[in-house]
């Protein structure tokens, strides 16, 4: 009997044991298995980004190899050689419209600003009787469109005693009066020609500085196009080593006509691709040496800084004739704030304003030539290759008023 209580409670514990594991197993299979990186989820940060199990494999392929030439025997001749691929061709150089007379054709791009000097300012002028309250909107329009308090003021005050003494409200003499007092204020006298020729035919050097977004390097690729359609011959320097588009985008506008560049590493020395490309253009008897620099802000000293060391390495062959300096139109009196410290580092001889069609604000180029004493040469009027133009007094005062002027 006790034989049998032993033998039962043996069985009874082995039953218990085996459903104990049975339990265990089936509570492991609905447990929900790990993810699978790359499978169930992108790896992150840390994860394995290791090849699931179940991925299938390739399998082994049998490629073709071609067969190898082949090869002559003793005493025979060599068979001929496959043709080499054909060189890729040079693109065609493009035609470039001429300069001279350019703004006047472009006169169109400025009906911005011309709403509010021609149409504007002489619609306040025609008012039968102009009292304080009229002057002063014409004050008013004058510094919104970037004039400058100075300009503005005395171009006031010279109207209204104008307008006093005559006494004339005729659209024609209005705009006639008002064009003469805009010509006095921009300058008929001054020179704004490009100092590159010299009568030695010596290689003239220009040097293009500005601040980030300017459009300095857009510019060098339209202003070596102005050169060329002078007839001059062209090498590009980029000095821009901090962007390597800089330097890539230069060398599409010089292939367009035909100009050479010389460039360095990214991230190397501009000072030094200055030095190279202004030694090369004497040796190869360039007629100008044209080279961007990176833009810079000017509030950056030691950037600053490094701008008048690229001057003064390029210098060790000879003067820089030109050092023009490219501002946005449309930052209005911010651009003057740029301007001076840039004429402070490396004596700026020439403003080159950009974005001229986009703005109203054309008072700018009296504006920054007043402030600075350096006249507005060049003029930025659309993104077109040849959008950029020499800039004449009388062609834009013209155009801001509206005058009909034939090409």
């Amino acid at each position: 009997m006790e034989i049998l209580v032993i033998v039962l409670v043996v069985v009874a514990v082995v039953l218990l044991a085996v459903v104990g594991l049975v339990a265990r197993t089936g509570r492991r299979r609905k447990l929900r298995p790990s993810p699978r990186p790359g499978v169930d989820y992108r790896p992150g940060v840390g994860d394995d980004a290791e090849v699931p199990r179940d991925t299938s494999k390739p399998t082994v392929a049998t490629i073709e190899l071609p067969e190898a030439p082949p090869q002559p025997r003793a005493g025979e001749a060599a068979p001929p050689e496959a043709a080499a691929p054909p060189a890729a061709e040079a693109p065609a150089l493009e035609q470039i419209a001429p300069t001279a007379g350019r703004l006047l054709r472009l006169r169109a791009r400025l009906s911005r600003s011309q709403n509010v000097f021609g149409r504007g300012l002489l619609a306040v002028l025609a008012r039968d009787h102009l009292d304080d309250e009229d002057w002063e909107e014409i004050e008013d329009t004058l510094l919104s469109a970037d004039l400058g308090v100075a300009p503005t003021m005395e171009l006031i005050e010279s109207l209204r005693t104008k307008v006093k003494v005559l006494g004339a409200r005729t659209p024609e003499h209005l705009r006639a009066l008002l064009r003469d007092e805009l010509l006095a204020q921009v300058g008929t006298t001054t020179d704004r020609t490009l100092a590159t020729h010299h009568p030695s035919d010596k290689t003239a050097v220009v040097l293009v500085v500005g601040v980030n977004g300017t459009g300095k390097t857009t510019t060098c690729g339209k202003l070596a196009r102005v050169f060329i359609a002078d007839g001059r011959t062209v090498l590009l320097g980029a000095a821009d080593t901090f962007r390597a588009a800089a330097a890539d985008q230069l060398q599409t506008w010089g292939a367009r006509v035909g100009a050479g560049i010389v460039r360095g590493p990214e991230g190397g020395d501009p000072a030094a691709v200055a030095f190279d490309a202004v030694k090369r253009g004497i040796a190869e008897g360039i007629d100008v040496v044209l080279v961007d620099t990176a833009g810079r802000l000017h509030t950056k000293t030691g950037l600053m800084d490094e701008l008048g060391k690229v001057k003064r390495v390029a210098e060790k062959h000879g003067p820089v004739d030109e050092v023009l300096l490219v501002l946005d139109a449309t930052t209005g009196q911010n651009a003057i704030v740029q301007a001076r410290v840039f004429t402070e580092v490396v004596d700026v001889s020439g403003i080159v304003l950009t974005k001229l069609d986009g703005t109203a604000k054309g008072g700018i180029v009296i504006a920054v030539q007043r402030d600075l004493g350096v006249p507005v040469k060049l003029v930025g009027l659309g993104e077109g290759p040849d959008d950029l133009a020499p800039f004449e007094p009388e062609a834009f005062v013209d155009a801001l008023l509206g005058a009909e002027q034939t090409a």
